[in-house]
């Protein structure tokens, strides 16, 4: 997007998301971090040649687009900030996970168009799978917006806002389901007689290179389980103790809990 873009929030993601929008070609001198740690916003403006300020009013003012990345618990006491700088006409996004478009609409002046974004932490090496819904003032050009700056870090997908707790259960906890399966495969490797780095670098590797597989091939994934499950065969014998174990039931009651802890969570912003 053209115009001055300001980042309130220069943590992890913060970061990871300042540096995806200057690697994909936005100008520095466009982009100003509102980040209250002066030593955290040195080595920021060190690192990328961005503009950082103490304060989230100094940040907002005058900017097209302000992203809020700054814990959820912290959202609500910055708000006044940011609506006492904002300026008309420009959209204001969050990627603070659980706090509803509903909240900033309350608390910015009337008409200002919010779009909620709910990344993930694979953000941080630009692989986010990141939902997009806009709110009620918010336009499809707004939305598209918001899409084109979060495309810096990985991939997008817009749906309504409703179905936002039923993608957090997929993709914004997902990494977490990755994660706890590559812990389960490094210990049974270990078990098997292999070394705590030996089975790392196996599991690892495996659920990189099958995650590479279902994106860049027009495979489905049952297909490409099916292609490396022989009748009778090694892959066969695994896959039937995983469903015998209760595998899949697991994911439908993990991620139906995670959905609705995520409404819940919603309705306390």
């Amino acid at each position: 997007m053209d115009g001055r873009i300001a980042l309130i929030g220069g943590g992890r993601i913060g970061e990871a998301l300042l540096g995806g929008l200057i690697a994909a070609g936005h100008e520095p001198g466009a982009l100003v971090v509102a980040e209250p740690h002066a030593g955290r916003g040195g080595e920021l403006a060190e690192r990328y040649g961005v503009s950082t300020v103490t304060t989230v009013a100094e940040a907002v003012d005058g900017a097209d687009l302000v992203v809020i990345a700054v814990k959820p618990d912290v959202v609500t006491a910055i708000l006044p900030d940011v609506a006492s700088a904002l300026r008309p006409g420009a959209v204001v996004s969050s990627v603070a996970a659980g706090v509803p478009t509903t909240v900033y609409e309350a608390a910015l002046p009337a008409g200002t168009p919010v779009v909620r974004v709910m990344p993930n932490t694979a953000m941080l090496v630009g692989r986010s799978m990141s939902g997009i819904s806009g709110g009620r003032e918010a336009t499809e050009g707004h939305v598209t917006l918001v899409r084109e700056v979060m495309d810096a870090v990985g991939k997008t997908l817009v749906v309504p806002e409703a179905k936002l707790d039923a993608l957090t259960a997929l993709s914004g906890s997902g990494p977490a389901y990755a994660f706890l399966v590559a812990e389960a495969m490094i210990d049974a490797g270990v078990d098997l007689g292999l070394t705590r780095d030996q089975a790392t670098t196996l599991a690892t590797h495996t659920i990189a290179g099958a995650g590479a597989l279902m994106v860049e091939t027009s495979t489905s994934p049952v297909e490409l389980r099916a292609a490396v499950t022989s009748p009778g065969g090694t892959t066969a014998a695994a896959i039937r103790e995983l469903e015998k174990n209760g595998l899949r039931p697991a994911f439908y009651a993990a991620t139906r809990a995670c959905a609705e802890r995520s409404a819940e969570l919603g309705k306390l912003a």
